[in-house]
């Protein structure tokens, strides 16, 4: 690799160090391991949700986001923080048919529903036993370019794991079954990722004090509004509220594109892409915040039971369900749009993100030690926050 791409010794030994995820550990997680992609982790702070404190790790790469979800945490206080709720973690897994006769086929699916679930729960005993397990079959024909599909939705309950794993082996089981009850072939057999049965909600009522007023209320509504209308602005609005989500996500061990994908397709769901939030006014003039989003996050299974420092966070996070953790990355995903939307209504989205970036900009320049938060300090004060003037301040002060 090294010799490939020409790297320099410094190059290759900042790729060596690999913190608490040891490069023996990496390698047994993915193939052709040269070392650890570190992010950083920070706390969010303030967040009470359904009556519960929460310190919520997150990691993130872009300045302000963990400033701003802790902002809007704070003014959620005020009013009882957030109230959020979970669907049972009921994951989906499709069984595409191709056969002669659709109709008939579904018939022949539904009706042998009982054999097919048993057949589905024998691989996985323990799961069953914790109360989850494969719990019901949908039926549904397409129609595609290849003409008219069969597609088996097998709905599991897969209590505090992702489930992908579990999902994926049911549906390989059970495919020759299907394929003998219909004559038909069987083709992909596949978890969704739009988890419309694995929902997570959340709910927060910001007071028009809090926010700035009546008219930082209005303005808010209206941000809003424009995102419902125009698809331009809505990918940004929830690009902004999976800044949150998928920091959660990260911090915790969690397939992140997982999520990320479950959401905006979920976005897009009724045929019109639309944001994952609503906001409107209570008879008091205050603002009520509202999300709704698939969260197929787990804390069993993949990195979160492998990664040192994901493991650390669930304990600093400190849920017992993986419905919980739904819950608190939708309450995080609400709060940093609210964050973002006030932003943007009112003082511009600039004025903090870019406080907080003079920082990366002094580092860029050569700042180290106390030199960063001088040279950061100084490009604020003058509202340049340039990589050019940052290396000005910087040669000012050497001299």
């Amino acid at each position: 690799m090294r010799e490939f791409a020409n790297l320099d010794e410094e190059s290759a030994e900042n790729i060596r160090k690999s913190g608490a995820l040891s490069v023996d550990q990496a390698d047994k997680m993915i193939e052709n391991v040269i070392g650890v992609m570190e992010t950083p982790l920070g706390i969010a702070t303030n967040f009470t949700i359904n009556g519960k404190d929460y310190l919520i790790p997150m990691a993130i790469e872009e300045p302000s986001v963990i400033a701003a979800a802790s902002n809007a945490a704070k003014m959620a206080r005020d009013k009882g923080g957030f109230s959020a709720s979970a669907t049972k973690p009921i994951m989906i897994g499709q069984i595409q048919l191709i056969c002669d006769d659709p109709h008939g086929a579904r018939t022949s699916i539904l009706g042998a529903r009982k054999k097919i679930l048993e057949l589905a729960n024998e691989q996985n005993p323990t799961l069953v036993k914790l109360g989850g397990g494969a719990r019901d079959l949908e039926v549904r024909i397409i129609e595609t370019p290849s003409g008219k599909m069969v597609i088996v939705h097998l709905l599991v309950d897969c209590r505090d794991a992702m489930g992908a794993n579990t999902v994926n082996t049911m549906c390989e089981r059970v495919s020759p079954l299907i394929e003998q009850l219909t004559s038909g072939r069987v083709y992909l057999r596949i978890v969704s990722n739009l988890a419309v049965k694995r929902l997570a909600r959340a709910k927060a009522v910001f007071s028009k004090e809090a926010l700035g007023g009546e008219d930082a209320v209005d303005a808010i509504i209206q941000a809003y509004s424009f995102a419902a209308a125009d698809p331009y602005r809505c990918a940004t609005h929830n690009k902004g509220i999976m800044n949150g989500i998928t920091a959660v996500a990260l911090a915790t061990g969690n397939d992140t594109r997982a999520i990320e994908a479950g959401a905006h397709s979920y976005a897009s769901f009724s045929g019109r892409y639309k944001p994952l939030t609503t906001y409107e006014k209570n008879e008091d003039g205050d603002l009520v915040g509202t999300i709704e989003l698939p969260i197929a996050a787990g804390l069993v299974g993949g990195a979160t039971k492998v990664h040192p420092v994901a493991i650390a966070n669930l304990k600093i996070l400190g849920v017992k369900t993986a419905s919980e953790l739904a819950e608190v990355m939708a309450s995080v995903g609400l709060a940093q749009n609210l964050a973002a939307l006030r932003a943007l209504a009112t003082e511009g989205i600039q004025r903090g993100h870019m406080s907080l970036h003079a920082k990366n900009i002094a580092v860029m320049a050569g700042a180290t030690g106390d030199m960063v938060d001088k040279i950061a300090s100084a490009l604020v004060r003058e509202g340049r926050i340039r990589l050019d003037r940052a290396k000005e301040l910087l040669e000012e002060e050497e001299k």
